[in-house]
């Protein structure tokens, strides 16, 4: 159950709260209007979880097309404790893997599903990863995938990530979905 709290103004120069409860279910059919996604409902579509779950909000999608979410990068991330003690730079591999979980959750919602115990939603290939700037604590990451096709159960996406309108990271990925024993 969500609470949501709407602030009015009532003459003469008085604020008054008005409480909705909204369940979950009508919840998540306002998010899917609004095409985005808070942290709940991005558990719902990745396995991923901390210190590995690299996004943070969906802030829009269109099924069977693109999606743009973000990554607040923050001094705290624990792979910063090595990577570099004097300069934190945040390392490439996990650019590409939040982007690659980027094109999960678009492959999730154009499959109209959701992860299941018995299967996993991997990364299969990497073309043309280009690094254009280090990314530092303080950060915020703007990952726009978008899907260039899909045959024979392998989803090929052009990912972007951008720091402040300006690109750091870039590839194509392709990612397919995979039953475990």
């Amino acid at each position: 159950m969500f609470w949501w709290a709407i602030k009015t103004h009532c003459p003469p120069y008085n604020e008054a709260f008005l409480c909705l409860r909204i369940p979950d279910s009508v919840l998540t059919s306002v998010l899917d209007i609004m095409n985005s996604m808070d942290i709940h409902h991005i558990f719902q579509h990745l396995h991923h979880r901390y210190p590995f779950l690299l996004i943070d909000r969906v802030l829009d999608y269109t099924i069977g097309e693109s999606l743009v979410a973000i990554k607040n990068v923050t001094y705290n991330e624990p792979f910063f404790q090595g990577h570099f003690p004097q300069r934190p730079v945040m390392p490439g591999v996990l650019l590409i893997e939040a982007m690659a979980q980027a094109t999960g959750i678009l492959s999730f919602k154009t499959a109209k599903a959701q992860p299941e115990d018995n299967s996993l939603y991997y990364l299969v290939g990497v073309d043309k990863a280009r690094f254009k700037q280090p990314v530092e604590p303080g950060d915020q990451l703007l990952i726009e995938v978008k899907l260039l096709r899909t045959t024979r159960g392998v989803w090929k996406y052009a990912a972007t990530t951008k720091v402040d309108n300006k690109l750091v990271a870039s590839a194509e990925l392709m990612c397919m979905k995979r039953d475990i024993q």
